[in-house]
Order: structure tokens, then sequence, then C-alpha cells
């Protein structure tokens, strides 16, 4: 398993963690490969998931991809058009605050959006474990006022985990998540 930023080393000793969080953790550091070719780990997510009649290049955003991945997994239902970062917004329940393992869906500039989890905030920024982040399945920073939905997945059982996560701001904040 790749390791964390020494930021976010913790995340491995948080007991019990949000299934979600277990299953990104465990594909943190896969890349996109650049160029014409493709990643296959990153297309067997999209056969795994049941999206490989939509999904047939890296090339093309995984963010949603990645949120049905890891949603799968952890045996929770993805929302509808997966792919679509914004359908996220319908995912389980909203919540009025993000904690550990809620779902956050975020604008973009120039339209469209991008998801991940939340794995933290400081004052003016989550810090989202997600896929299709530079790239990669990573953490960075997104500005609070990008966010457009806080959805927390439905437990049977909520881990006592699932709380707001006050961290420092450090690291450049993330624009543009491709």
């Amino acid at each position: 398993m790749t390791l964390l930023p020494p930021a976010y080393c913790w995340i491995d000793e948080v007991r019990p963690l949000p299934r979600m969080v277990a299953e990104a953790r465990r594909l943190y550091g896969t890349i996109e490969t650049p160029g014409p070719a493709d990643n296959p780990v990153i297309l067997d997510w999209a056969r795994e998931a049941g999206l490989s009649k939509s999904y047939s290049s890296d090339a093309v955003p995984w963010c949603g991809l990645f949120m049905a991945l890891i949603a799968r997994r952890a045996g929770k239902a993805a929302t509808a058009k997966p792919l679509w970062a914004r359908s996220w917004s319908r995912f389980g329940m909203a919540s009025p605050a993000a904690a550990l393992g809620d779902v956050l869906v975020f604008s973009r500039a120039k339209g469209g959006g991008h998801v991940g989890l939340y794995v933290g905030e400081d004052e003016t920024a989550f810090h989202v474990l997600g896929g299709n982040q530079a790239d990669a399945v990573s953490i960075t920073r997104i500005a609070k006022s990008r966010c457009i939905a806080i959805r927390r997945p439905i437990y049977q059982v909520q881990p006592v985990s699932v709380a707001p996560v006050q961290l420092a701001a450090s690291g450049a904040m993330s624009v543009n998540e491709a």
C-alpha cells in the first residue's frame, strides 16, 4: 500500500475507519497513464463497477468511477449516472456539516463537477481523498466555497470515527481536479 503524506498518516490509525474511506485508502497512489495509453487498473475498475460500456479510457474524468467502485466495495449503492460527479449530490443522505467519510460534491469553474471523500478540513478548504486529482488517487485541498453537496453514506451503525476532522492548512489549493 502506498504511504500517505505525513499530514494524513493518522488515517491509517483510525479504527473503525468508514468503509468507503478504507476502500479508497487501499487505492491511494493509483495513477492515470499519461498519453493515449490507459492504466488497465482503472479500466478494471469500470468493469468491476459495471460501467465498462460507459467508461473506456482513463483520459475521461474518472472521479465518479472511483466513487462508484469504492461505494460498491463498501456495500453501498452508487447513484444513477455515477460517472457524472454532480449525480453524487443524491447519494446517501444530506448532512449539514462534513465528517470523515462523507461524500463531497464540488462545482468546477468551466462547468461539470468533482466528487471525493472528506478526510478533514481547515479554515478555507476541505481535504478530499478522491480519484482523478492530479491524475491520481490522492488527497487534495479544495475550497469550501466550491462545495455544492455534503452527503453521508447510510450506515446500519454509524462508525464513531464519522466526525469532523480539523487539519492544518498545508499544500496548494486545487483549482481543477483532472
